[in-house]
């Protein structure tokens, strides 16, 4: 894949939306009916969608501020979620499902609370880089155990392990880790590999819990270029409070 090399724009967000809805339907993967409204249909939602909006649940691209989206960035869509600091009806947990283009991944970062499996579903394979911190949140050296696919293994820190259409690889708080879609395996969309995986997690607080390896923006801002065919799931507008 090419580098943009240029800030994340809206037409590069619209334009990812657009094929991640069709890698979602090429592996018949059905989003929630909010995962297919416009904008307009956000702007006139009431108060009773407020749980959406406090959970930010729906789409999530990103390029973590790297300006090289087609690299470094992330295109998902947050399907449950539980609240932060107010656990309502014992939700702890969190589900989310990401598009996965070949080479495309997030920075290598690590989690303070959360504890995920990263589930390859569909497609090609899933490559899933681990690496141990020491005291000062730097990679080190040595072993690591883990848990893939349901066993106990243990790998050397820095190790990439691969996981293929219904593996999956749990992944604990403190573990630096970076993910994505292996070269040359995955659906071809526009001559690009796409491999779908999910996320199954303790309750996600992307503004709070990441830990960076090298400065990254979790929620950059955007060059609006060309009206929005989506929000975001950091953008939503509030609730319309002027009903009858």
């Amino acid at each position: 894949m090419t580098s943009s090399l240029a800030p994340l724009s809206r037409s590069m967000v619209n334009r990812a939306v657009a094929d991640a809805k069709t890698v979602l339907d090429h592996y018949e993967f059905t989003l929630p009916e909010f995962g297919q409204w416009t904008p307009a249909q956000w702007e006139d939602a009431g108060a009773e969608y407020d749980p959406i909006r406090g959970r930010m649940l729906g789409w999530d691209v990103t390029d973590f501020g790297s300006g090289d989206f087609h690299r470094i960035g992330r295109v998902l869509f947050t399907l449950r979620n539980g609240s932060v600091g107010n656990v309502i009806r014992n939700r702890v947990y969190a589900e989310k499902v990401l598009i996965d283009p070949e080479g495309q991944r997030a920075p290598a970062h690590w989690h303070r609370s959360k504890c995920e499996d990263i589930i390859c579903r569909h497609g090609g394979n899933i490559l899933v880089q681990l690496t141990s911190l020491d005291g000062d949140g730097q990679p080190a050296k040595g072993s690591l155990d883990i848990e893939y696919d349901g066993t106990a293994r243990r790998i050397s820190s820095g190790e990439t392990v691969r996981l293929r259409p219904g593996q999956s690889v749990t992944i604990q708080p403190g573990t630096l880790h970076q993910f994505w879609g292996e070269e040359g395996t995955g659906w071809k969309l526009d001559g690009i590999g796409y491999t779908l995986s999910s996320e199954i997690s303790s309750t996600c607080d992307d503004w709070n819990d990441n830990v960076f390896l090298a400065p990254a923006a979790r929620f950059p801002s955007l060059a609006e270029d060309e009206p929005r065919q989506a929000y975001l799931c950091h953008e939503y507008p509030q609730a319309r409070r002027d009903r009858a």
